[in-house]
């Protein structure tokens, strides 16, 4: 198959995108001819999002043998004979986008399916998968008429040694080429695969679950700060994030509000990982979010669209 990669953790780097990598090397392993186009840096909790009044600037970048030890975004401009991946200055469905429609299909033929990620975390449960990049990027390509995969990597530590991830890898190229070959398509149909990253998750089981539908506790997650407090860039507030995932939702306190009433207040994103954790602790079986704490791998179906719920018919009487 001709496979189109992306995600919304950027090219691959230790600290923001460790897992992209691996994967496309182990899609290359498979015999798959793998075009990659990703963001050229951090765009994760930006769902579906295109920038207006930005102009998209794209360039070539080889990436290295291996993961790198820094988390370098500059595009490399060495050409070492291998087709070079392409990175953007803008989201993931922008990437999903441009590498259907303006890449790749002239000098390597058309796209087969299109997988976005292996995302740096979860992306189980309505809260989280609502604000994915990643799941941006693979509804983007399912309203483009293509076969998408959102894949997430769900890690207990952000230190996982490299042999799980090399079988997680592995073992998402297997379920990527089922779901190719024999899961159901059409419709704006696409899957939500996540993959925990434990050992002997390729003999695990994988399961078909639905979407755990949980919201945030107190309906929003931004903290405030003190004026003088400064928000680190986007790939070290990710960087924190993630700690705070893997611990299970561990998250500093809220800083005390100065008393003036029409004072400027400064706030930044700081979703609370323990609402999702407790929602699938209290939902039991049957989740997404459940079969990955039990270390299986989750497939989920999903439709491109927002869905009617009802009552779909009958006038209004005001």
């Amino acid at each position: 198959m001709h496979i189109l990669v992306t995600n919304d953790d950027g090219p691959p780097s230790a600290e923001a995108s460790p897992y992209v990598l691996p994967f496309v090397k182990a899609l290359e392993r498979a015999g798959h001819t793998v075009s990659v186009i990703v963001p050229d840096t951090q765009r994760s909790w930006i769902g579906k999002a295109h920038i207006v009044g930005q102009d998209v600037q794209a360039s070539h970048y080889w990436p290295p043998v291996e993961n790198p030890k820094e988390h370098s975004i500059a595009a490399s401009s060495q050409d070492d004979g291998n087709h070079p991946w392409v990175l953007v200055n803008s989201t993931p469905a922008s990437c999903a986008q441009l590498g259907l429609s303006q890449y790749f299909f002239l000098d390597r033929g058309s796209i087969d399916l299109v997988i976005s990620g292996p995302n740096f975390g979860r992306n189980t449960t309505a809260v989280f998968a609502l604000s994915s990049g990643t799941l941006g990027a693979a509804l983007e390509a399912a309203v483009c008429g293509y076969h998408a995969i959102a894949l997430s990597y769900a890690f207990f530590d952000r230190n996982t040694p490299s042999d799980i991830v090399e079988e997680a890898c592995k073992h998402s190229v297997t379920v990527c080429e089922h779901l190719a070959q024999k899961a159901e398509w059409g419709g704006g149909r696409l899957y939500s695969v996540n993959v925990p990253l434990k050992k002997g998750v390729s003999t695990a089981k994988t399961v078909y679950t639905q979407m755990l539908q949980n919201e945030w506790r107190k309906g929003a997650c931004f903290q405030e700060l003190p004026q003088s407090f400064a928000v680190d860039d986007a790939i070290s507030e990710e960087a924190r994030l993630r700690r705070q995932e893997s611990s299970e939702g561990v998250q500093s306190g809220v800083a005390t509000p100065a008393s003036t009433q029409w004072r400027h207040r400064h706030f930044k994103w700081a979703p609370r990982f323990t609402d999702v954790y407790d929602a699938v602790q209290q939902a039991g079986p049957g989740s997404d979010g459940w079969a990955v704490k039990e270390g299986q791998t989750s497939i989920t179906a999903i439709r491109a669209n927002f869905m009617h719920a009802g009552p779909t018919e009958g006038e209004v009487k005001l």
